[in-house]
């Protein structure tokens, strides 16, 4: 309900509010019993007959004629200059009305009632004005502090998160680094699979739910969930000069470097690859990408095993791999030595490039050493992920590198 009424200021819109707790207390709290108590000393006991019918208006214990019947009261409020009494309100008349506003007397008679609202009245609504313009402040019962999340601080927080989902990924990944679960979401079904999971996390005060399948479809993002999800913070990636000065000391290492590869169902396959192979390093542009929650499922557990080196310039990353006596291999599938005849050196860098274009001319041309992939010639090329795992087969069968 609302109404306006013209001020110097403009036009103010007044509305009505319910008043919960005034309606509960009316009906069942204080005022109820206050009611009763009064009714029990006027001795009207809400004015009703045995068979619960209304009686009269004015009919009381203290107010019958000889016969028992109900006379009307004689009020001295309401009488006129010339004592004839006043005509009644005809609101008085309903017994309802009497009831629910015992503090109504003919004072206030012709007075509108809604200027009582909320101020001691029994009546459920309670009166609020404000202009239209105005900002209402929230109530937040009590409770000081930040009413809101910084947008910047949500934005930073979701950058430095992702999600992991997947049976295989999410084991190994609390397996090799559970200090990096934030939280997490599982269907009833795997959490026998998962109890150590679990205990740890109720350990070490880290969230977690067990949930239908379609609210983890909502927290995962994807209908392919596996009945696991991990909300993580992710992995920053080496840089260049840092990963070179831990390989010093190795006498065999093979890096994949990776030309505008983006697919993260490929980008799966090839960790799992390198993860199957003995390959421990990933040369990329935006490392993200091998933390993002498809990728991480397609590895099956593989991304706990690889690590991301970013970097900026590719030219000047692989530049500096040479000069720390690495051997730069570039791919195609058309040009360069067969794989099958080719002598793969201990210490070498696999570039592979967009899924679809391959590498671009500039990284060709930096290469040491340019291989190719022979076939039958039906089909113009291997998918990325399926000739990355036959470049490192290759490798890992020449130099028998065992754990």
């Amino acid at each position: 309900m609302s109404d306006s009424a013209g001020s110097k200021s403009g036009k103010v819109r007044v509305m009505y509010v319910r008043n919960e707790d005034e309606k509960k207390n009316s009906r069942t709290g204080d005022g109820a019993r206050d009611r009763r108590n009064d009714n029990e000393k006027t001795g009207r006991r809400d004015n009703r007959d045995k068979d619960g019918r209304s009686k009269g208006l004015y009919e009381s214990r203290d107010n019958r004629d000889k016969e028992g019947r109900g006379k009307p009261r004689d009020n001295r409020d309401n009488r006129d200059k010339d004592g004839r009494t006043k005509p009644r309100d005809p609101r008085d008349m309903n017994p309802r009305y009497v009831r629910e506003n015992p503090h109504r007397n003919n004072d206030n008679a012709g007075r509108d009632d809604r200027a009582d609202y909320g101020r001691g009245s029994d009546s459920p609504w309670k009166t609020v004005s404000r202009a239209p313009d105005a900002v209402e402040t929230p109530d937040h019962g009590g409770i000081v502090g930040k009413s809101r999340l910084d947008p910047e601080q949500i934005r930073r927080q979701r950058q430095e998160e992702t999600r992991v989902y997947g049976e295989n990924a999410c084991q190994a990944l609390f397996t090799n680094r559970p200090d990096a679960i934030v939280r997490a979401w599982f269907l009833q079904e795997v959490t026998p699979r998962f109890r150590e999971a679990l205990r740890w996390m109720a350990a070490n005060r880290k969230a977690y739910h067990v949930v239908d399948d379609e609210e983890l479809t909502k927290a995962s993002g994807t209908d392919h969930h596996g009945g696991v999800c991990f909300l993580i913070k992710k992995r920053q990636g080496s840089d260049v000069n840092d990963y070179l000065a831990q390989a010093q000391a190795k006498e065999t290492d093979c890096v994949l470097a990776l030309e505008d590869v983006g697919n993260p169902h490929n980008l799966g396959g090839i960790v799992r690859s390198c993860a199957h192979f003995g390959v421990e390093g990933v040369l990329i542009h935006d490392p993200s990408l091998l933390e993002s929650g498809a990728a991480v499922r397609t590895a099956e557990g593989g991304a706990e095993h690889v690590n991301a080196i970013q970097t900026d310039s590719f030219p000047s990353a692989l530049d500096a791999f040479r000069a720390e006596g690495y051997t730069i291999a570039t791919t195609s599938s058309h040009k360069g030595q067969p794989l099958a005849q080719t002598a793969l050196p201990k210490k070498v860098v696999l570039v592979v490039g967009h899924e679809g274009d391959g590498l671009t001319d500039s990284t060709w041309q930096q290469g040491d050493l340019p291989l190719s992939l022979g076939g039958t010639g039906k089909v113009e090329s291997l998918n990325i992920s399926v000739a990355t795992g036959i470049l490192l087969s290759e490798w890992w069968r020449q130099h028998s590198i065992t754990e």
